[in-house]
């Protein structure tokens, strides 16, 4: 049984009262600090199969972490592992400092947000967010003040009374992730929360998420498919691929650093040129007949790939201590500020660059020959992983 799934079960049963649906301006006041979270070496089995294998993580109280894979990946196991709505096969899961692996879900205290914002239809959107405080026995007086702190927090104090049919998508999941936050609690947990939203919804919740995460200073875990979100909104990110963690880091660390040829495909776009490693110190890109001197060589062996982002390759003069690649244009992309565009060299092997919108770049066309030059300090070498 999911979280979603677990709670409207749980307590669908339950009586409650009316609230009061005026509106004071008042000043959101949270608490300040959010608590650590460790895993440690955590193994989930589902018979034969492991879903997630020694997955050890310590989080800092008030960290917005973001676990990024894709389906199947093991990202929502390690979600429900630690809001307790399944048993771990092994291991250990401590929230600020204590060890909750054998605590219920309710006794853990812990928000959560769902993609499909599983709110109680026959509640009123007071009701829905009053809903955790009453089932935490918060006295009737206090109850209407953090409901409305809550509201005002995601910007619907004017919606006490509307039903959930009433509110659009966006709406709706401002309301649950107002019930989430309404007990004050230590730490946030969010499973793709903003999956079943269109772009340009999805991006400004991006910047309401972080904003009420600053109000609270609660710990985030955040889980996530969708790489440019991980991005924009984490303190940090971890990459699992197949139950196991990839790579762990800030955003800036996982686009500029990657360490393997994994996590630079599934972080933003790249190109990845099949490199080899030569004694003493050069890397070669065979496939494009370049190579250049490269400290990074002295100590790497085995097979590597070169990893330069679109936006470092570039239509300029070659300086001396940049590689140059000639390619023949194939595609252009309007993106409205920028344009990406798909060209291939004599060798057959694509590369792709993007420039910010110009003059110059809005007249290239396909067919036309393009010389490109790129910094060897803004790639990155990873192994073949």
């Amino acid at each position: 049984m999911n979280f979603a799934s677990f709670y409207l079960t749980k307590y669908s049963a339950a009586r409650h009262d009316d609230c009061v649906h005026a509106v004071l301006q008042m000043r959101i006041c949270y608490m300040k600090t959010g608590s650590t979270i460790d895993f440690n070496h955590v193994c989930k089995r589902y018979g034969e199969v492991t879903a997630l294998h020694d997955f050890s993580l310590s989080v800092e109280a008030g960290e917005f972490i973001t676990i990024l894979g894709s389906s199947g990946s093991g990202k929502t196991t390690a979600l429900n592992a630690l809001a307790g709505f399944m048993s771990i096969s092994s291991g250990d899961i401590r929230i600020a400092g204590k060890s909750v692996a054998d605590l219920a879900p309710e006794r853990r205290n812990l928000g959560m947000v769902f993609q499909n914002y599983s709110l109680f239809p026959h509640m009123s959107v007071a009701e829905n967010v009053a809903f955790p405080l009453r089932m935490r026995g918060v006295p009737r007086k206090d109850i209407d003040g953090k409901v409305r702190r809550a509201l005002q927090a995601v910007r619907l104090d004017t919606y006490f009374a509307r039903m959930p049919r009433e509110l659009s998508g966006g709406q709706q999941q401002r309301v649950a992730i107002a019930r989430a936050i309404v007990f004050e609690p230590p730490v946030l947990l969010m499973d793709e929360p903003l999956g079943a939203l269109d772009l340009k919804l999805r991006e400004a919740l991006q910047f309401e998420i972080k904003s009420i995460q600053h109000q609270l200073g609660c710990t985030v875990v955040y889980v996530t498919h969708d790489q440019r979100e991980a991005l924009a909104m984490s303190d940090r990110i971890v990459v699992l691929r197949d139950g196991c963690i990839a790579q762990v880091g800030t955003p800036l660390e996982m686009y500029d650093r990657p360490c393997s040829r994994f996590v630079a495909q599934f972080i933003g776009q790249t190109n990845l040129f099949s490199a080899t490693v030569d004694a003493p110190g050069y890397i070669s890109i065979p496939g494009l007949g370049v190579s250049w001197s490269d400290a990074r060589a002295s100590s790497t062996a085995g097979s590597h790939f070169v990893s330069v982002r679109p936006e470092h390759l570039a239509r300029r003069s070659c300086g001396d201590d940049e590689v140059r690649i000639d390619v023949t244009l194939d595609e252009a992309i309007f993106l409205g500020d920028v344009i990406d565009f798909s060209a291939r060299h004599s060798s057959g092997m694509a590369v792709h660059f993007r420039e910010s919108r110009s003059p110059s770049a809005t007249q290239l066309h396909r067919g036309d020959a393009v010389s490109l030059a790129f910094s060897p300090r803004a790639s990155a070498l990873v192994p073949d992983l």
